[in-house]
């Protein structure tokens, strides 16, 4: 049995994995979150698991971080294998272009977690980083590689990229700490993950479907007119986690695409919802426009799918699909 040391706990990446893990019987967790993006909502139905110990904790206290430490040195020899997962993020578009919003809990805080992961011993470290480092080259026929050089806006274009090149940087810290043979680990590149119970609507699948639900028409911005996207479900995202701990020889400090090749336009992905909710040709009102915003991106996924046996399972249409249904059945 394995110990599971997970940070953004409640979140959309590190609900779903808890739930995988403790309804898979992998182990027991050590969860903590702050709720930034997240509420008890989306963990009720595991809070009271024994298996689960949650703190409203966040990974930007020190004091709160300590006592995490503590708790995991105490219970550590009770398992085979610690395993630490960092989901926090701060994530939402909007605050993309702050950087000061953005540093503390995704470059700071990514590395005094994995400072503690290494200081207790831990058998290994996932980091969740995400493919918008893919910047303005986020497009090859057959998907961009996790080797491709990479060719980032920078502060003279959009202060978007400052998210992106914090995710990278916690990139080199994983990969250092296992080239200087502290832990094992890697790093994953996520591409528009999405879920069922995503508190707001800001990104742009939950955007799509409350918009649609509540006035049957939605707001875009105007890149919406050229962009396409591919969208990766929770439930899949979370499956290529423990693939790659399940798969010693793939912890080399390296990092892992994780996406599907399902392209669609977002103006295709208005009608599609709009179809599914009984709306024949939706209303798209366009407004505004972001900076460095690229038009496509694919994401090539042979290395995880070769070394892990790991392949997205759930379509698009399909989680959107689960999108609806839940928000039927809890009246969101």
């Amino acid at each position: 049995m394995n110990l599971y040391v997970i940070s953004g706990v409640a979140g959309m990446t590190g609900n779903e994995l808890a739930r995988q893990i403790l309804n898979g019987n992998k182990g027991a967790i050590i969860g903590f979150d702050n709720f930034f993006c997240s509420s008890m909502d989306t963990i009720a139905d595991i809070a009271e698991n024994e298996n689960f110990d949650f703190f409203q904790y966040d990974i930007n206290s020190a004091a709160q971080m300590a006592e995490i430490q503590y708790l995991v040195n105490r219970k550590k020899s009770d398992f085979d294998k610690v395993y630490y997962i960092n989901c926090a993020a701060v994530v939402h578009t909007e605050y993309f272009y702050h950087v000061n919003t953005t540093y503390d809990t995704n470059v700071n805080g990514m590395r005094v977690f994995l400072q503690q992961a290494i200081a207790v011993g831990a058998d290994a470290y996932i980091n969740c980083s995400t493919s918008e480092v893919y910047s303005m080259q986020s497009f090859a026929e057959g998907g961009v590689k996790e080797s491709d050089f990479l060719l980032m806006a920078n502060a003279e274009h959009s202060q978007r990229t400052s998210y992106a090149t914090g995710k990278l940087l916690t990139e080199f810290f994983m990969k250092d700490a296992v080239d200087n043979g502290l832990i094992k680990g890697c790093s994953i590149r996520f591409a528009n993950v999405y879920s069922k119970n995503e508190r707001f609507a800001k990104h742009i699948l939950p955007h799509i479907v409350t918009s649609l639900t509540e006035t049957g028409k939605v707001v875009l911005l105007e890149n919406s007119k050229k962009n396409k996207r591919t969208f990766l479900h929770n439930n899949d995202s979370c499956a290529s986690v423990l693939k790659l701990l399940e798969t010693p020889q793939a912890l080399d400090g390296t990092v892992y695409n994780v996406a599907t090749d399902e392209e669609i336009s977002i103006i295709d992905l208005v009608y599609l919802i709009g179809e599914k909710l009984g709306i024949g040709k939706p209303e798209i009102i366009f407004e505004g426009y972001r900076e460095s915003d690229p038009e496509r991106r694919v994401l090539n996924t042979e290395k995880i799918r070769s070394r892990t046996g790991w392949k997205p399972e759930i379509s698009l249409s399909e989680g959107i699909d689960m999108i609806i249904q839940y928000r039927k059945e809890n009246n969101k």
